[in-house]
């Protein structure tokens, strides 16, 4: 699964308010906001939904290994 770390990176490249994501994944605002402050365990449908909404709008994740987690931007 996603880190909260990857998600703010996510939105980051986007340009995207939580607000937006929280939109487009059909998640409450403080659900993303609790993702991302890592508050709670999050349920799986939850981050499913904001992981699936992101790749949408072109975000790879890249897994942690060696060299660590991250996120890029397939396309502008």
């Amino acid at each position: 699964m996603i880190s909260a770390r990857q998600i703010r990176a996510a939105r980051a490249l986007l340009r995207w308010s939580q607000q937006k994501l929280a939109d487009k994944a059909i998640v409450s605002l403080n659900a993303v906001t609790r993702l991302e402050r890592e508050e709670v365990d999050p349920r799986v449908s939850t981050l499913r939904a904001v992981q699936t909404a992101l790749i949408k709008a072109g975000i790879e994740f890249i897994p942690a290994d060696r060299k660590g987690e991250g996120v890029r931007l397939l396309r502008p």
